[in-house]
């Protein structure tokens, strides 16, 4: 099932991006749950975004083609974005890159320099050796979806707040949703605590598989912090190798 229809962001007024075309919002099917649910959940995630109001008529079946559009529809609005105080000081929105039917799916903390100028995730030193990695696992980055769990570098590359990761669990949340990864690695503490909201620590829990909405999910050190230790590449091998069998990838 597909609604069409206009969404009106929080106060009223037109949406902060018109679409070429109207927007699609796919509302997920399963055998075990309820349609009424989905529909619920849906409109909670929407009133999450800030959205208030939603015109819709009903259109029958979905494409190929609908699936695609959804993370770029969904990018235009995060474009926008002014739901915390980092919109004031970013250059960009770091949205999100990668294959939308991925079968892996790597969820960083926040962009740093390079990706707010560049508007894409881990393009920096960190992004170099997170490429490497990927490459070392028989994948290109064109095979994985990469994104960050805040869209917004915070200034200095601090430590995001509370509050932004509140502000930005939906985006992460509906990319998720789109892609459908069979596994979601998380890189760095806040990666891995936004998702599963607990206060895990990385070096206790990572190389052993959490869940997610379903989903797979390892932990595992960030980038950045392999750079400033080297020694723990082997640990973050380690647990890549662990994936690579969750996927059937041969060693």
């Amino acid at each position: 099932m597909t609604l069409r229809g206009t969404l009106l962001p929080l106060g009223g007024g037109t949406p902060p991006v018109q679409p070429a075309r109207t927007p699609a919002l796919r509302l997920g099917m399963s055998d075990n749950v309820p349609m009424d649910d989905f529909l619920r959940n849906e409109l909670m995630l929407l009133r999450d975004f800030g959205y208030t109001h939603l015109d819709v008529s009903v259109a029958d079946g979905r494409s190929t083609a609908d699936d695609k559009g959804l993370l770029a529809e969904l990018e235009q609005v995060a474009l926008a974005c002014e739901k915390c105080g980092l919109a004031k000081t970013r250059t960009q929105v770091v949205y999100g890159v990668g294959n939308p039917n991925a079968d892996l799916m790597f969820v960083g903390e926040a962009p740093g320099r390079d990706e707010d100028l560049q508007g894409k995730p881990f393009v920096g030193r960190a992004g170099q050796l997170l490429t490497d990695i990927v490459k070392a696992m028989k994948l290109t980055r064109d095979d994985v979806y990469i994104a960050n769990v805040i869209k917004c570098r915070p200034p200095e590359n601090r430590n995001p707040e509370p509050d932004e990761l509140e502000a930005c669990r939906p985006w992460i949340r509906r990319q998720i949703e789109i892609i459908k990864p069979k596994v979601i690695v998380t890189l760095g503490r806040f990666a891995l605590q936004s998702l599963t909201g607990k206060s895990y620590g990385v070096s206790a829990i990572r190389g052993q598989w959490l869940e997610y909405e379903g989903i797979k999910v390892m932990p595992t050190y960030h980038p950045a912090y392999l750079l400033r230790n080297p020694a723990a590449k082997k640990d973050v091998w380690s647990d890549m190798k662990k994936v690579m069998a969750e996927l059937g990838i041969d060693m």
